[in-house]
């Protein structure tokens, strides 16, 4: 060949190691269908799901095949090229030739190239069916050759021109993949200026190997490059330089994602977080004055609780909570949540002032402590509460007697739990009844929280979206968090009235005074009856180890040994052998029981939903 052994040759070598360094392998075709006797081998990619399958060797019975490939880059950048594909020795049924239209740029990006106008002809000019596919970055293109000792592929190719510090560079991929063995591959480049420059690389994916030869022709008119011996999966890049001015055009360039590029922080995006912060310390500010108004209640008003909540009836004293609130009623407004502990509380309060009675039942050393209740009628006059009527009806739905144990139990009291509910429904109500919040403090926090997952979910998907189709996922991010922040901000939504804020102050003053030494002042003769009453509060107040203890000496000091025989207390009993000594800890055992079977049987309730919903 005329170009071999001429001097440019060490010279383009050189550039070639500095041109290429950063010039991975691009995507080729994929695999062709067997049927065809014809592969495509695709070079390792960048882009996502490329196929990749390749030729055996070539045999003595395969024919010698040559492609002339001849290219034409005008002054506005499109490159024309004309392929001229030769069969010696028969042709096989289908050739696959596949057209580079993505490449590895740098970091961020992959280089596209436009390859359109793809036409096939035979010898003898007549347009041939060729099959034209898109395929993981390449453009595939199968021409029936059965029979044809030659074919003459014609396309165009946009985005190969590049503007370097001394001129122009065009930059092809000239062959991404064959589906056969081609002998000689000869590649020569026109323009409307004298190329200055060349380099070329060839051979597997990766490879710095230069092409088996290249030159810029006698005249130094063309570039000129030939590859010899190119398998299937080989490639054939080339780069030439142009002096300014001989074609317009710049690499089109598309980002190629990933992780740190979709969530990339940028003045805009970090801008959507200072409004965020904004919005979130506003609404934090906006949160805490309509909170403040119960601590400033609390300050102006909490002493008028914080007194003996005593009156006196006929000579005798009297227990008068701070607003006839009773203990359920005072941990739901504390929290603004029914807890399971107000539950029980009432169940307390219920059975001190006589519409129940708890009997301790006889236990050996290793059995485990029951209770029966036994339901009353209470004093004569006075009247429940709804949500006490219903707790009633859960305990014992008909029944005159039930033990503790059979509460706990799916068996004895299938529908504790919807029971209990209800008590539940009734105590949030009494809160809208009594005039201390405007809607129910769940349905507030369940609106609240709702927003929030909803909030959450659109944050979501618009951080994927924005992920995969842009770079500013660190502004979806924005939205994940607001709407995390009203999801756990939900349980701060609900706000007392300036009533229920008033009721709120008169208790804490009331909690106060419960846990002063004043609180056991009561009058000789009375304190049993009183300080009974104050054990309710006391489970929501977290006292109940210490009230218990004080009744029961209030019991030994006031009581006398014939009522203190058998029966410590008229609403609680205990075994034989039992002495009110035993009070405060079987108080708190029957606190710690109901309190596990309560939490037991919701936990239960809700598993057995989950496992309906998975019948379903």
């Amino acid at each position: 060949m005329w170009w071999v052994g001429s001097w440019r040759q060490a010279v383009a070598a050189a550039a070639a190691l500095f041109v290429f360094s950063s010039l991975p392998a691009a995507p080729a075709a994929g695999a062709v269908d067997a049927a065809r006797a014809a592969t495509v081998a695709t070079p390792a990619t960048t882009v996502p799901a490329a196929g990749a399958s390749v030729t055996g060797p070539r045999s003595a019975d395969d024919p010698l095949i040559t492609n002339t490939v001849e290219l034409e880059l005008d002054a506005l950048g499109v490159l024309h090229a004309e392929e001229t594909i030769a069969f010696e020795g028969g042709a096989p049924d289908v050739f696959v030739r596949g057209l580079t239209e993505t490449m590895l740029y740098d970091t961020e990006h992959d280089r596209r190239f436009e390859v359109n106008g793809v036409k096939v002809a035979g010898p003898d000019g007549r347009a041939l069916d060729a099959v034209v596919e898109h395929r993981d970055g390449a453009l595939v293109v199968e021409i029936p050759t059965r029979g044809l000792d030659e074919v003459v592929l014609t396309y165009r190719v946009g985005g190969t021109v590049s503007r370097v510090s001394q001129g122009v560079q065009m930059e092809w991929r000239a062959i991404g993949a064959y589906s056969h063995t081609v002998d000689a591959t000869d590649v020569t480049v026109t323009a409307p200026l004298p190329p200055e420059a060349l380099s070329c690389l060839a051979g597997e994916p990766r490879s710095a190997m230069y092409c088996t030869a290249s030159d810029m022709g006698p005249e130094s008119a063309v570039a000129h490059f030939l590859q010899a011996d190119m398998e299937p999966a080989d490639r054939l890049d080339i780069v030439v330089n142009y002096p300014p001015g001989t074609a317009e055009g710049e690499p089109i360039l598309t980002r190629r994602w990933s992780l740190a590029s979709a969530f990339k922080v940028t003045p805009a995006t970090a801008s959507v977080f200072g409004v965020l912060l904004v919005v979130l310390v506003g609404g934090l500010a906006v949160l805490v004055r309509v909170r403040g108004r119960d601590e400033r209640a609390l300050r102006r008003e909490a002493a008028a609780g914080d007194h003996a909540p005593l009156t006196e009836e006929d000579g005798r004293v009297r227990f008068a909570p701070p607003d006839d609130v009773h203990p359920g009623q005072i941990g739901t407004l504390i929290d603004e949540r029914v807890d399971i502990a107000d539950l029980t509380a009432t169940v307390l309060d219920l059975a001190v002032r006589g519409y129940i009675r708890l009997e301790e039942q006889p236990h050996e050393h290793f059995t485990s402590v029951d209770w029966r209740l036994v339901r009353l009628d209470g004093p004569p006059g006075e009247t429940l509460l709804a949500s006490e009527w219903l707790l009633l009806d859960a305990l014992f739905g008909d029944r005159p007697t039930v033990k503790l144990s059979q509460l706990g139990s799916p068996r004895a009291s299938a529908d504790f739990p919807a029971r209990i509910d209800r008590v539940r429904e009734e105590l949030y109500r009494d809160m809208v009844r009594l005039k201390w919040f405007v809607r129910s403090p769940s349905r507030v926090r369940t609106l609240w929280s709702t927003a929030g997952m909803a909030v959450t979910a659109i944050g979501v998907v618009l951080t994927v979206v924005l992920a995969v189709f842009t770079t500013a996922a660190f502004t979806g991010l924005a939205v994940v968090i607001a709407g995390a922040a009203i999801t756990a901000g939900a349980q701060y939504m609900p706000a007392k009235t300036r009533l229920g804020s008033s009721v709120y102050a008169h208790t804490m003053g009331f909690r106060r005074y419960l846990l002063s030494p004043r609180a056991q002042t009561a009058p000789p003769g009375q304190r049993v009856e009183l300080y009974s009453r104050y054990l309710p509060y006391a489970v929501i107040f977290d006292d109940v180890d210490r009230w218990s203890h004080i009744l029961a000496e209030a019991a030994l000091s006031d009581l006398t040994p014939e009522e203190l025989t058998g029966d410590g207390l008229a609403w609680y009993t205990g075994p034989r052998e039992w002495r009110i000594e035993d009070f405060s800890d079987s108080i708190s055992a029957f606190v710690v029981s109901l309190t596990g079977i309560i939490t037991n049987t919701r936990r239960m309730r809700v598993l057995n939903q989950l496992q309906r919903s998975e019948r379903r």
